[in-house]
């Protein structure tokens, strides 16, 4: 029978976990301990804020990490229990996530960016039994919000807490000024509480962990609806963090300096940002909210050569007033398609990072991918092959049928890095009778077992008959020199379905003429995937998720009224 008559099934793995190089132990206590050997007196950290610069050293990372896994010891945690650390990213963080795994618990990464009815929800269905927390986060009071949830976090004793809302939680330590009485200990006092702790119980707690025992439980993005939670083991995560030295081809040598204002509490900064760095021994810089101008300087004074950033964040940095007066020629590793690269004073040549790559926080990031640097013409401008002890496979959504190489379907992958499950969910109404997560993209496998992810299924624009991937469209629209954000959604007609409609933020000064864009993109595209409509928008009219996600629905909507109108 002809391959014609009998195509590949788009199905693909990639090698065995154990041949992939560079992994080191796989759990949270065991990464920090083997980071901490390898690389102690080198500078870590560092923070600047107007009450002074923080440094720490790796070896200085583990005290304080220990210290926080002494503290919640005294505070009568026990195996698996789980601790919301709600913070940005500053050294308590760290110190926070990894000093709870070394007490043996699950760290509950909350987003700083919750509202007080999104933090109410993450709360409730996290069951955390502490909330280690950062007072003032920009214009927030966190203790002010938490009081206004739950009055009984005002009146009771430090470490009393009773609270029938939130029947787990029954202590809180805040970094930032005190409050008088109430439940919330400062962190100093908190500390404390764990000094009279034997060191030796927390390591001997800390050996005992397993790979396979729960670790962290991030949340989705609920770019889509409520977030969800996700229980993610040891394994996964230092898979992730040790892989991404490997993927950004990083050492020790490099002596690596990364700047970043993701908060670590999404999977992915907390991985590539986080994981690069202390994996290949070099120190975070840390911003604890993103002030471009601000960021700027600090890439000039702390010597930064691997800043770490969103689309969006890339864009105000080069509209920063101080931006062509600063001195980046530090800077190494950002990659060729971003402004940074083409600062003035940056000449490292061109140097492409490893975004060929497709993960969720279903898998702790990513499933496939190439390293940075890899050549055009082995990635195609696609997605990545699987990663070791990966396999991805594309079926029909409706059937959930394997479908054959090069046609479009889900995606859905399986691999060492998988969630434990979403909290609250039973775990075969996750996975498929494979054992398989249905991701809800869409995209195909091309002949060569490369993955090549095209949007949400949800998202895909049926219009006339054809399919449009919304994603395909914007990328061509960032090329535009005029566009500064660009996304594009599907609105309902009458008699074609849906119509392509681009939704752009111009660039300061810079035209968006609607017909011009559109005669751009007819140089880029298929003439059925052209725009019909180009609509331009100010930034803040674009509602984003914590993580800087579009919210597409709203964005559609929003679309949508502006058409009728």
């Amino acid at each position: 029978m002809s391959a014609e008559m009998n195509p590949e099934p788009s199905i693909v793995s990639g090698p065995p976990l154990d041949a992939e190089p560079g992994l080191g132990p796989l759990t949270l206590p065991g990464y920090l301990r083997e980071v901490t050997r390898r690389y102690g007196e080198r500078e870590a950290l560092v923070l600047s804020s107007p009450q002074g610069t923080v440094r720490w050293t790796y070896a200085e990372v583990w005290e304080r990490a220990v210290e926080v896994a002494c503290a919640l010891r005294a505070s009568g945690l026990g195996k698996d229990g789980r601790v919301g650390v709600l913070m940005t990213n500053r050294p308590e963080w760290i110190a926070a996530v990894f000093g709870v795994s070394l007490a043996g618990g699950v760290a509950v990464t909350l987003s700083t960016f919750s509202t007080p009815s999104e933090l109410d929800h993450l709360l409730q269905v996290s069951a955390v039994s502490v909330l280690l927390f950062e007072r003032t986060v920009l214009k927030k009071d966190f203790a002010a919000v938490l009081t206004e949830l739950e009055p009984e976090i005002g009146r009771a004793a430090p470490g009393a807490l009773r609270s029938s809302k939130y029947p787990f939680l029954r202590g809180l330590a805040m970094v930032g000024d005190a409050l008088p009485g109430g439940a919330i200990d400062t962190w100093d006092a908190f500390l404390a509480r764990g000094r009279g702790e034997p060191r030796e119980l927390v390591e001997a707690t800390a050996e005992t962990t397993r790979p396979s025992d729960a670790a962290v439980l991030f949340f989705s993005s609920g770019s889509t609806s409520k977030p969800k939670g996700i229980l993610s083991a040891h394994r996964g995560v230092t898979v992730q963090l040790w892989r991404f030295r490997r993927m950004y081809v990083f050492g020790p040598e490099d002596d690596i300096r990364c700047w970043t204002a993701n908060g670590f509490f999404w999977s992915g900064n907390f991985a590539m940002a986080l994981g690069t760095t202390f994996s290949s021994g070099g120190s975070l810089v840390l911003q604890t909210t993103f002030a471009a101008e601000e960021a700027l300087e600090l890439m000039q004074e702390e010597r930064v050569n691997f800043p770490v950033a969103w689309p969006h964040q890339w864009a105000q940095l080069q509209g920063a007033p101080n931006y062509g007066d600063v001195d980046l020629s530090s800077v190494r590793y950002a990659d060729h398609g971003t402004p940074l690269a083409h600062h003035p004073t940056v000449s490292s040549g061109k140097w492409f990072e490893p975004g060929h790559a497709y993960g969720n926080t279903e898998t702790f990031t990513i499933s496939t991918g190439y390293p940075g640097d890899t050549p055009e013409d082995v990635h195609v401008n696609s997605s990545g092959v699987p990663l070791p002890g990966n396999t991805v496979s594309v079926v029909d959504p409706l059937t959930g049928a394997v479908v054959p190489r090069g046609e479009r379907g889900e995606i859905c992958v399986k691999g060492p890095t998988l969630m434990l499950g979403y909290i609250g969910v039973p775990l075969d109404e996750t996975l498929d009778a494979e054992g398989f997560f249905h991701t809800g993209d869409g995209g195909y496998i091309d002949a060569d077992g490369r993955l090549f992810w095209e949007g949400r299924l949800t998202d895909i624009i049926k219009t006339g008959g054809a399919n449009v991937s919304p994603l395909e469209v914007s990328e061509a629209l960032a090329g535009h020199p005029g566009v500064k954000v660009a996304h594009t959604v599907g609105v309902p007609h009458e008699t074609l379905g849906e119509v392509v409609v681009a939704c752009v933020v111009p660039h300061e000064g810079a035209s968006a003429d609607p017909e011009e864009i559109r005669a751009y993109l007819r140089e880029r595209l298929a003439s059925y995937k052209v725009p019909r409509h180009v609509l331009a928008f100010r930034e803040d009219e674009i509602a984003l998720t914590g993580s800087a996600k579009i919210k597409t629905n709203d964005l559609r909507e929003l679309a949508a009224k502006r058409l009728q109108a």
